[in-house]
């Protein structure tokens, strides 16, 4: 007999039923975030349905996101993703929000640098302006999910003396600055090792990178930004 929750005489396919009925065990923590769910066959019993509606279920949840295949190891949960939309200027910490996630701040460091030509050239700098550099960890349930390095003219040295462990545009919004545009450039490299250990990943692992300039709402630079992104964990939304 089928383990309550499916129902053989419902006008929804087993197949849908075991997938919604795995997604809120999920959610509800019965199977953890990275840890490997039952076998097909102990599912199969479990739940009184065929091998064939096993597997086309953790197809589907595979395809959407919510599991993942690990060469013989088995079917894992997997971490979630965050999303972050494009047409919007969308900070890492509220999209975390918007999708249930804890956000945290993990290693940050900040110094003053010399512009080279190509951030001269975006702020509207002369060059080998002094500039500040904030280089942080953002984490999405204490998983590295980005590192970012993020640019500003020494009108913003305040900066290096604010609290930088929460969202960095609500800060900016404290003081009457918002940021209203972004012009993006996108690539893919390797990391170094450095970055690898900051974001817990194997060292020359290919992840995405992520140039920015924005602007504020008086359409002048803001600041530049340099993002290096997990994205099996992060994903950006146009």
């Amino acid at each position: 007999m089928a383990e309550k929750g499916l129902k053989m005489d419902s006008s929804m396919p087993l197949y849908a039923q075991l997938m919604e009925r795995i997604r809120v065990d999920i959610l509800a923590g019965v199977y953890p975030v990275g840890e490997r769910i039952p076998p097909e066959h102990e599912i199969e019993m479990r739940y009184g349905v065929s091998r064939v509606t096993v597997r086309r279920a953790l197809q589907e949840l595979t395809g959407a996101g919510l599991l993942e295949r690990k060469q013989g190891k088995g079917t894992f949960v997997s971490h979630p993703k965050t999303v972050s939309r494009l047409r919007e200027i969308q900070g890492f910490h509220d999209a975390c929000r918007e999708m249930g996630l804890r956000p945290s701040v993990g290693k940050i460091s900040v110094r003053e640098i010399s512009a080279d030509a190509a951030d001269a050239d975006k702020l509207g700098l002369p060059a080998e302006s002094a500039l500040i550099e904030i280089r942080r960890v953002l984490l999405a349930d204490g998983i590295p999910v980005i590192l970012e390095k993020n640019h500003f003219s020494t009108a913003y040295a305040w900066l290096e003396n604010a609290g930088l462990q929460g969202s960095l545009y609500r800060l900016l919004q404290e003081y009457g600055i918002r940021a209203e545009k972004s012009i993006y450039d996108f690539s893919m490299r390797k990391v170094d090792p450095d970055e690898a250990g900051l974001l817990q990943i194997e060292p020359e692992q290919i992840v995405m990178s992520v140039a920015q300039v924005v602007y504020d709402q008086r359409g002048r630079p803001l600041h530049t930004s340099d993002q290096l992104i997990r994205g099996e964990l992060y994903t950006l939304k146009i």
